[in-house]
């Protein structure tokens, strides 16, 4: 990576004559091998990106109490088999360490099961809208849908060379 040779390898492969033997033959095989944890350690750590939230998930099942999990659990189930991505809540305590819960993890959504046939709803908890929902037909605006990972303005700026109006540091 320009900029990052002190790095080293990162990808390295080849061939090998004995990889696997059967005890009376052996058999030759092609590898190779990419320090993916090496590079995104680098990527992460110099901060060259920006995640828009830690966690994927979207949203988080809330829990009424234990004997409706099943419930929160066909929630998650349903929106996860429409490429949402949700967890239920790991315990049935209050709503508000629930939601506290899911601040603390990123997740931009609440979901509450509806109690007693009242509708599901489900909370922006950056906003405080709370909506009727159903797990069917709702859908997280597209920015809420996956994290996205962005290149930093540092990393922006180092690439163009100050060329757009940033300013680079000049041992860079």
């Amino acid at each position: 990576m320009a900029g990052h040779e002190d790095l080293g390898s990162v990808c390295s492969g080849g061939r090998y004559d004995s990889l696997a033997t059967n005890g009376k033959r052996t058999f030759p095989g092609v590898g190779i091998s990419i320090g993916l944890s090496r590079l995104l350690a680098r990527v992460i750590g110099e901060g060259l990106v920006e995640v828009s939230r830690s966690v994927p998930t979207a949203v988080l099942v809330a829990v009424t109490d234990e004997a409706h999990r099943s419930a929160s659990d066909a929630i998650a189930d349903a929106l996860r088999a429409r490429g949402i991505s949700a967890d239920v809540a790991p315990s049935a305590a209050k709503f508000g360490k629930q939601i506290k819960a899911a601040d603390k993890r990123s997740i931009p959504f609440v979901w509450f099961p509806g109690a007693d046939g009242a509708p599901d709803s489900v909370k922006d908890i950056r906003s405080g809208e709370q909506v009727e929902a159903d797990a069917a037909t709702w859908q997280p605006p597209t920015d809420d849908a996956a994290p996205r990972i962005t290149i930093s303005r540092v990393a922006a700026c180092s690439q163009t060379g100050g060329e757009d109006g940033c300013e680079v540091d000049s041992a860079s």
